[in-house]
């Protein structure tokens, strides 16, 4: 029998499903390719400190490989790190317990899962932007519909104009994304805002995502920013995510956490084996020792970064034309550059001639046009000589 060949039609028919193929690719990547193979480049584009994972972290992780902790362990998580998370989510934001806790592999594998869960194709979704870019395509990948609420710039910094999130969040949406301190303005969400937005989402039925990786990394009154978990019960439509990720120098071990309504937790456990199956039990283990010997290392942690949040605003207000304002929380400094208003291509140029590496504002949406981010979790002689740079690059725009 002869069949037709093929081939020549073969790069129309092979293809991803409409919603991924929409997808936005990393601009953040794209700059940091752009990159690749060239010498001197100060990289302050990824959200990672310069720092490596304490070794005490290390040690627990190694002492568990040397005692054959290579197994699966259980779907959401060891006991004994659920345990641990439970009494430290309980320390920040009163009762929780390890059942309500499913430990994941990365805190983006966390949001994933929050969507999964909740999310059906053609549902509308609500996020708060700026924004990390996988927060927002996350559900796109799922097939549903995201409406953006902008954040506003001005004099204050940014701010959220609460009646037109809550005017977007109407009885047709499912779910609400929010990510306080904020990845890439360093905004912060007040408990006041919070507690408008908890009621009227339960007046409506509408479930909170929180995204609170940047939890600890905040430098207004108390230990944590203000949380979701402060004001609602355990048992209602708040999802809030976490990662090691930030507060204990682990960006490279992937490991987080969900706190959820109980009721949720035999079918977050169908999912997590459907993804991963668990997060790996020595990584796991690396975890409980964060959890119990941290403290003095994430105080140390958002001490330092204070110091440099406040210590890049001053280099970078000395430079003509700008004005930055200091972030609340997180580890960015979030600020209009003249000649950005293609901020990708302003930052290519910056890594090519002036060695500079910043993420564009545009990776985090369109209302990042015109912005650039600059990661400060680095040493302070290295954020100078950034400073020295940008300084330059702008002079010889200026002429």
């Amino acid at each position: 029998m002869n069949y037709p060949d093929l081939r020549a039609d073969l790069s129309q028919r092979v293809r991803a499903r409409p919603s991924v193929e929409a997808l936005r690719a990393s601009r953040i990547r794209e700059v940091a390719n752009a990159a690749l193979d060239m010498p001197d480049v100060l990289p302050f584009w990824f959200g990672e400190s310069d720092q490596s994972t304490p070794q005490f972290i290390c040690d627990a992780a190694s002492a568990a490989l040397r005692l054959g902790h290579t197994f699966y362990t259980h779907n959401l998580g060891l006991g004994a790190l659920r345990d641990a998370l439970a009494h430290y989510v309980t320390g920040l934001h009163g009762a929780t317990s390890a059942a309500q806790i499913a430990v994941t592999s990365s805190g983006v594998n966390a949001l994933m899962l929050a969507a999964q869960l909740l999310v059906d194709p053609g549902d509308r979704v609500v996020a708060v932007t700026p924004l990390w870019p996988n927060l927002v395509e996350i559900p796109k990948i799922l097939g549903a519909h995201v409406q953006t609420v902008a954040l506003t710039h001005g004099a204050d910094g940014w701010t959220l104009d609460l009646d037109a999130l809550l005017a977007a969040l109407t009885p047709q949406t499912k779910m609400l994304l929010v990510n306080s301190p904020n990845n890439p303005t360093g905004w912060v969400m007040t408990r006041a805002q919070q507690s408008r937005v908890l009621g009227h989402c339960r007046a409506h039925g509408i479930w909170i995502v929180a995204d609170e990786v940047y939890e600890r990394l905040y430098y207004g009154e108390g230990t944590a920013a203000p949380s979701f978990l402060d004001l609602a019960s355990r048992d209602e439509r708040v999802l809030c995510v976490n990662s090691f990720s930030k507060a204990w120098l682990m960006t490279g071990w992937r490991l987080g956490w969900i706190v959820a309504p109980a009721a949720l937790m035999a079918d977050l456990g169908k999912l997590l084996e459907y993804n991963t199956s668990c997060a790996p039990d020595f990584v796991q283990h690396a975890g409980i020792a964060a959890l119990q010997g941290g403290a003095e290392l994430t105080a140390r942690v958002v001490a330092e970064l204070g110091q440099a949040r406040e210590h890049l605003v001053q280099g970078l207000n000395s430079l003509p034309g700008l004005d930055v304002k200091a972030p609340d929380g997180a580890m960015y400094v979030f600020f209009r550059l003249p000649g950005a208003s293609d901020s990708l291509a302003l930052c290519v140029r910056l890594v090519r001639e002036a060695r500079l590496g910043l993420a564009p504002g545009s990776a985090f949406g369109d209302e990042g046009e015109g912005f650039v981010r600059w990661c400060y979790s680095g040493k302070r002689a290295l954020l100078d000589e950034g400073v020295a740079r940008l300084s330059h690059f702008l002079e010889k725009e200026s002429v």
